[in-house]
């Protein structure tokens, strides 16, 4: 069964996950991207998608915790 919020298939090809192709394109802009999408995800979650809104959002927390390892590290 595929995972719409945390790994949708369409998020992935030949292998390279989308955020990791982000990550790369997009440098030190990448956390703000991640940030941007937390508000976007809750803006709208009453309005069109509810409760995989907020799960959609979480998980770009959860990238954007990640990503915060990784600099750490």
């Amino acid at each position: 069964m595929s995972d719409n919020v945390n790994h949708p298939k369409h998020y992935n090809h030949g292998g390279l996950e989308c955020f990791d192709a982000l990550r790369a394109a997009l440098g030190d802009k990448y956390m703000g991207f991640l940030i941007g999408n937390v508000i976007k995800y809750c803006w709208r979650y009453e309005h069109k998608n509810g409760m995989e809104d907020l799960q959609k959002a979480r998980s770009y927390i959860d990238e954007a915790i990640k990503e915060m390892k990784r600099a750490a590290d």
